[in-house]
């Protein structure tokens, strides 16, 4: 019995990889992600270039997206800059990217004190959670940067992004 139990184990992993390569939901094989190799960070964000974006009441602190600086990659790759002004006063800079399907996130580059970019020593990609510290990120997600449905993916366009920004998550519905 235990001999048969094992036998069929052995058989069944096998057959459970060749099938974890398979989409569900679209019948299909999946399609395997590549990140663009050639990241290149924008200009250090200007003043009048940044958009406040309105991040939930949890946090005392200010929240910009640097207009000039997003795109939307070929790899569904959201990235922009994002500016944080503290209510102490500090100014937190980092260029970032966002991939909507599988709620991450990862920092490229962080802005230093001389309006220069440090690129980050070891960029991984990383989850967005919920928590009160980066709930932020999740706004960005879920109300501005990713269309809805169950498997987010990002808005059709940086014009789109930005006007969401603009005036709100609403006006993705009132159209």
């Amino acid at each position: 019995m235990r001999a048969s139990a094992l036998a069929f184990l052995f058989l069944s992993v096998p057959a459970a990889a060749q099938w974890s390569g398979w989409d569900y939901e679209n019948d299909r094989p999946k399609e395997q992600w590549k990140e663009e190799l050639e990241i290149n960070l924008p200009a250090f964000p200007q003043d009048e270039n940044l958009l406040q974006f309105e991040a939930g009441s949890a946090s005392p602190n200010r929240f910009f997206i640097d207009t000039k600086s997003m795109s939307i990659g070929k790899d569904a790759v959201i990235r922009y800059t994002l500016v944080v002004k503290t209510a102490g006063g500090a100014t937190n800079v980092s260029y970032e990217g966002m991939r909507c399907g599988i709620r991450e996130i990862k920092v490229y580059a962080v802005g230093g004190k001389a309006g220069n970019w440090m690129r980050a020593r070891d960029p991984q990609w990383r989850r967005i959670a919920n928590r009160d510290i980066s709930h932020y990120h999740s706004v960005l997600r879920g109300d501005y940067f990713c269309t809805g449905g169950k498997g987010y993916v990002p808005v059709a366009s940086v014009e789109e992004a930005l006007r969401l920004l603009r005036y709100g998550p609403r006006e993705r519905y009132a159209q």
